[in-house]
């Protein structure tokens, strides 16, 4: 009797932690979470992203920084002493002058394309990380679900094993059952416990993941999430591809970058040929009546083909970066290719493995079940069968769940593969 009672404690603790879950901020009466509101929480509060769409802002201000003229030069020269004596409108004495360089070799032009290349290019790694943010958003969404749905298959199969035990203890009174049975189920139970202890510590690094994300509190309230559902998704290998290969960021960026080159090595060309700076001087004897005694217009520019090593290092430069940034390009649509491929079969397998159990795993499980249990009841089958059976069916209930989640999961690292527009998520 000190084993049942001991068993009956195990599922007492059992309850008690079905029941305190409303006092861990849990309620299960509350209405689910919905996905699309923590999304578009997470787009706005999320910090990494913020930084991101600051760095990209940055990168646009160069742009009109590259596009303009160089700063209009000023100068003035003051005669300070003079050591002979000579007339006093010898010489000038005071000059001012003005120069701006006149960029006719479209220098600046160049520089600005270039300049614009690389902020789109900082552009694609905001879209990079508002991506993955909205990804790990969808994951930690889809295992939280995942974490609650199995809680419920545990908390069902604490109901089946207390009325497994219920019967046992009637027949152990009776003398039709061994004290064994009793033990068993009072194992299984510990076992439930652990099972439940272990589910709610990922139900709460998930709960952590998304508060995190959102930029809250990691003990912060949730609510529950909505029920996981099983769609179906009718996916083409070369349609994914061919959506990659516009919509993913690092191919994007990849084709900026083969831009930017192109207008460095564009700028490294243009640098041969000067570009001539204009100036005006005035000038004013001492003793003259005037305010300005002459006024000077002049031009000078700098000889970059004289100093030709320079000039065509920084062209081999350029040339060879340009080459890298379209070896890169290749290699990142290589790579996108086989990633889509890979996800593609993932998400594939996942669907395949979840519903078969919902087909074929699960209703012989369950059929096995019930057919345990009658049979220990007629006295015709040993409790050993039908606790297996028991086990059986939590085991396929657990892996069903967790296949669907696989299947969630795998679908949200596809969007952010392929690039697919966050709002298209929400």
């Amino acid at each position: 009797m000190k084993t049942t009672y001991r068993l009956l404690f195990y599922l007492t603790l059992i309850s008690t932690a079905r029941a305190g879950e409303t006092g861990n901020g849990e309620s299960l009466s509350r209405a689910p979470a919905s996905q699309r509101e923590l999304i578009s929480i997470v787009l706005r509060d999320n910090p990494a992203l913020k930084a991101a769409r600051a760095k990209w802002e940055a990168m646009k201000a160069r742009v009109p920084q590259a596009k303009a003229w160089e700063d209009l030069r000023a100068g003035a020269d003051f005669r300070v002493e003079r050591s002979v004596n000579i007339p006093p409108n010898s010489f000038m004495d005071q000059t001012a002058m003005l120069e701006q360089e006149v960029p006719v070799t479209g220098k600046n032009l160049s520089r600005a394309r270039a300049a614009t290349a690389e902020a789109r290019a900082t552009f694609e790694d905001f879209r990079r990380t508002e991506l993955d943010v909205v990804m790990r958003a969808r994951i930690a969404y889809a295992r939280l679900a995942n974490g609650y749905s199995q809680l419920d298959v545990n908390r069902r199969n604490s109901e089946l094993l207390e009325q497994f035990v219920q019967i046992s203890r009637s027949r152990y009174e009776a003398g039709t059952a061994t004290q064994a049975d009793v033990l068993t189920a009072q194992t299984d139970a510990a076992k439930l416990l652990e099972a439940r202890a272990q589910i709610e510590r990922e139900v709460s690094e998930s709960q952590s993941a998304l508060n995190v994300l959102m930029n809250r509190s990691a003990q912060a309230h949730l609510d529950l999430p909505a029920s996981l559902v099983f769609t179906r998704q009718a996916l083409s290998l070369q349609k994914l591809q061919a959506l990659a290969l516009v919509q993913r960021p690092e191919l994007q960026r990849a084709q900026d970058r083969i831009d930017t080159e192109r207008f460095r090595l564009e700028l490294a060309n243009r640098q041969w040929f000067p570009d001539p700076a204009l100036n005006v001087k005035t000038q004013r004897y001492n003793d003259a009546a005037q305010g300005v005694s002459e006024v000077d217009v002049g031009v000078s520019f700098p000889l970059p083909f004289l100093n030709w090593k320079k000039s065509g290092a920084g062209v081999l430069e350029a040339r060879k970066s340009l080459e890298n940034a379209q070896h890169e390009f290749d290699a990142t649509r290589t790579e996108t290719f086989g990633l889509v491929r890979d996800q593609l079969k993932k998400i594939q397998t996942s669907a395949t493995q979840y519903e078969l159990y919902q087909s074929d795993i699960l209703p012989v499980a369950r059929q096995t079940v019930e057919a345990s249990r009658a049979a220990y009841e007629a006295s015709t089958g040993g409790f050993l069968e039908l606790i297996t059976a028991r086990r059986t069916l939590q085991d396929a209930e657990s892996a069903a769940l967790n296949h669907l989640a696989d299947h969630e999961v795998a679908i949200a690292e596809l969007d952010a593969i392929i690039g697919k527009n966050v709002e298209d998520k929400q």
